[in-house]
């Protein structure tokens, strides 16, 4: 690109414009060219690419001399202002966020934000968020607000059904140029389930002449819950009489039997 100007001099021959100086700058260079009637132009020339998000304005001073004794000379100032170009997509501010949500949050509860910069801007600043490569069944536990990055929960968080969820986020400004980030969810468990019993007899009714330490029926115990919040223990009321677990069950699972049960 170049900028083309000109300077009027009344006087002749070697008392008019014999030449244009530019203050130096590493980005412009002046060219000076010579009209078939003898008159003279400049012509500012860009040399290198300008970056406006390093420098948004340039301020240059054009001095045109002519020859006599003493030189007498002139001077403008030329002002350039850099306009925007959409060069730099946006950026998210981690390529992988971590998230950590209890199950049961209520819907419509902040899960997390993502959020991008842009170094342009105007519009080529403005990034609208979308989710990308999601299932539908994760799109409904989730929504995306476009313009702020906030995202809430629209539907049941349940541990005992998944307990992790991945999903990739796009970030587009206004020109077009896109970013994507990955969210990891880990839904954490909560004792939101009661243990359940159930009741297997062997012996039913039990005869009367049964001999102490017979097996007279077995109780299962189960909780959905995870850790702590499924380890169960077992007693009964109105007797004495211990309830022993059952040895290599299942996790969340006890089956009882009396302690010395007969296993012949």
């Amino acid at each position: 690109p170049r900028l083309e100007g000109s300077v009027a001099d009344p006087d002749i021959g070697v008392n008019s414009l014999q030449n244009y100086e530019l203050t130096p700058n590493p980005l412009f260079s002046l060219l000076v060219k010579e009209s078939p009637d003898g008159t003279k132009h400049a012509e500012l020339v860009l040399e290198k690419i300008l970056d406006r998000e390093k420098q948004r304005n340039h301020n240059l001073i054009l001095t045109a001399v002519d020859g006599g004794d003493p030189v007498r000379s002139g001077t403008a100032q030329i002002k350039i202002n850099v306009t925007d170009a959409n060069d730099n997509p946006p950026v998210f501010t981690k390529e992988i966020y971590t998230v950590r949500l209890m199950e049961n949050l209520p819907e419509g509860s902040l899960a997390f934000q993502v959020k991008a910069t842009d170094n342009d801007e105007g519009t080529n600043a403005e990034i609208t968020y979308s989710f990308s490569d999601i299932a539908k069944n994760i799109r409904q536990l989730f929504s995306l607000d476009p313009r702020t990055g906030e995202v809430k929960v629209t539907g049941p968080l349940d541990y005992e059904e998944r307990k992790y969820y991945e999903v990739s986020v796009e970030g587009k400004d206004g020109g077009g140029l896109t970013a994507h980030a990955k969210v990891h969810i880990d839904i954490i468990d909560v004792n939101d389930h009661a243990p359940t019993l159930s009741l297997l007899p062997i012996l039913n009714p039990i005869p009367e002449d049964s001999v102490p330490s017979t097996v007279v029926a077995v109780i299962n115990v189960r909780d959905r819950d995870s850790g702590e919040n499924g380890e169960v223990s077992c007693k009964m009321d109105g007797t004495t009489s211990p309830i022993a677990p059952e040895e290599n069950l299942s996790p969340n699972t006890l089956d009882s039997l009396p302690e010395g049960r007969n296993n012949t």
